[in-house]
């Protein structure tokens, strides 16, 4: 396996271009944290948009994938300042 990685990697930059070889490496645990890193903040925000009642803002959440980036910004800037809950 690792004699095969080895030429993925040689490979990979005159497929892809230079550096390529840097993102086929990063591989496997790289994926794992950009998935967890996506669902946290998914996550955050799809339960702050349906407690506020927001369904537009729900759906949106839902289907567009933007690795944490929609969800940052809706949490942040988009969505209102309410009083908490008591």
């Amino acid at each position: 396996m690792g004699f095969m990685m080895g030429n993925f990697q040689n490979y990979a930059g005159q497929w892809m271009g230079p550096g390529a070889g840097l993102l086929v490496g990063f591989g496997v645990l790289g994926i794992l944290v950009v998935a967890v890193w996506s669902i946290y903040w998914k996550g955050m925000a799809l339960w702050h948009a349906a407690r506020k009642g927001e369904k537009v803002w729900f759906v949106v959440l839902l289907v567009v994938n933007t690795v944490g980036i929609l969800e940052i910004l809706y949490l942040y800037v988009f969505s209102k300042k309410t009083e908490p809950v008591k």
